[in-house]
């Protein structure tokens, strides 16, 4: 009965029954296809497993980074617009929030104070830098990117991201709030049908902002190219899911009182770790949909890996093979991993093992700006040395080789006699010319 139901669920979601009802039918299957991979993806575990490692970071590091955020914001003069701010954050806790809030900012005075030695500094700042690491992991890990930006590159990006960030945070904060003050404003709002216009638009205010922040982080974190649409429609519907569950938790607080004295002196620590799980919870599920937006061919599958058959593996690494040496002809082009799967529409997760085996022999090498480049002359890569990359490398083996038919063996052979044969002595650099004469 389970399994038939089951297989009603796939029809009705996979299936073109919906579809076949017009506009509303297409919009009614696409919900259900989103939110059955959302629902797939959180129940699977990582996200929620990733959400709970991000708490703890958060509790390590979050204050460093208000003391690194004071820091930068004392140099604008803006600094007292930290503690509002956090407290914003924290408001669903009700009057836990605001003991937060306080103790945090004494946290942040002591820091700032110069009690800190060496050591400590040195500690705080690796925290601070390991919070925004974890973020990018976790963004990785959401869009199936298994390479890291460089160490330089996520150093100064980093750094960039805690300088800037709270900056511009505030600057938005400032405006909106006089925006709020302007005398043209405060006259539109005597009018009475624009009233309402206007209050409800300071309502929206902080989930708008939600939304912005939620938006940058999905284009800016992931080591991959994120189309603005894409981002933007993760970014909208994390800001709902914020500002709804926000309302909810609000009223859990509230309601939970009786409840959260049982636990005495433990219920902030509590109620705070939960709403911090949320949040994070909240953000990689808006990263998940701006990923499945933008990639829908993954919506089925989710997290499992293309299986590939050794055919489509070959024809994979002589035509990585080929746009590289392609760019590295070309001054003005550099070609990339993710620039690779775009060009392919293949997705970088697939293409990773091939390039790492192309890398493993020598055919290929990454600059420091991540960009592929051919590992030596061209007129020395032979067309065999790609295949037998696919054909040969990266089996785990036993201890001993198999014992074959011999039947088998001379198969084989004569298999690999006949592949040898098709390429003969070819090189990429013939493969390049012949490609070049025929383009001409």
């Amino acid at each position: 009965m389970i399994t038939t139901l089951r297989n009603r669920l796939d029809q009705l979601i996979w299936g073109d029954l919906l579809e076949q009802r017009g506009l509303w039918g297409r919009f009614a299957a696409n919900v259900l296809r989103y939110l059955y991979a959302l629902l797939r993806d959180m129940f699977a575990g990582q996200l929620m497993m990733r959400s709970m490692s991000l708490v703890y970071t958060t509790l390590l590091s979050v204050v460093p980074l208000i003391a690194f955020s004071f820091s930068v914001l004392k140099g604008f003069g803006v600094h007292n617009e930290l503690e509002p701010l956090l407290f914003k954050a924290l408001e669903p806790l009700g009057q836990q929030g605001a003991e937060i809030t306080r103790q945090v900012i004494n946290l942040v005075d002591n820091v700032k104070g110069g009690v800190l030695g060496g050591i400590s500094l040195a500690f705080f700042i690796y925290t601070a830098v390991s919070m925004v690491q974890k973020v990018e992991e976790s963004f990785n890990y959401v869009w199936h990117v298994s390479k890291r930006r460089n160490f330089a590159r996520r150093l100064t990006e980093y750094m960039v991201v805690m300088l800037i960030g709270p900056v511009v945070m505030v600057i938005a904060l400032s405006m909106i709030a006089s925006l709020g003050s302007n005398t043209i404003v405060q006259f539109f709002q005597t009018i009475a049908w624009l009233e309402p216009v206007f209050r409800m638009t300071s309502k929206l205010t902080p989930y708008l902002l939600v939304t912005g922040v939620f938006t940058f982080l999905y284009m800016y974190m992931p080591n991959t190219g994120v189309r603005f649409r894409s981002a933007l429609i993760g970014g909208i519907a994390g800001g709902f899911i914020w500002a709804s569950i926000s309302v909810i938790f609000a009223s859990f607080v509230v309601y939970s009182t009786r409840t959260l004295l049982i636990y005495s002196g433990f219920a902030v620590a509590i109620t705070t770790l939960i709403w911090l799980y949320l949040n994070w919870l909240v953000l990689l599920v808006g990263a998940q949909l701006a990923f499945y937006h933008q990639n829908p061919a993954f919506l089925k599958i989710g997290r499992r890996e293309p299986r590939l058959s050794n055919a489509m593996r070959e024809k994979l690494a002589l035509n990585i093979m080929f746009l590289v040496g392609r760019a590295f002809r070309d001054a003005s082009k550099t070609i990339t991993v993710q620039s690779l799967a775009r060009s392919l529409k293949i997705p970088s997760i697939t293409l990773t093992p091939i390039v790492a085996g192309l890398e493993d022999v020598g055919l290929l090498t990454s600059t420091e700006d991540e960009a592929l480049v051919p590992g030596r002359e061209m007129t020395r890569i032979r067309l065999q040395d790609i295949l037998a990359v696919v054909r040969e490398h990266g089996e785990t083996g036993s201890y001993r080789d198999p014992k074959w038919a011999k039947e088998i063996k001379a198969l084989g052979s004569r298999l690999d006699t006949a592949v040898s044969t098709t390429v003969g002595d070819r090189t990429l650099a013939d493969l390049l010319d012949e490609s070049d004469a025929v383009s001409a």
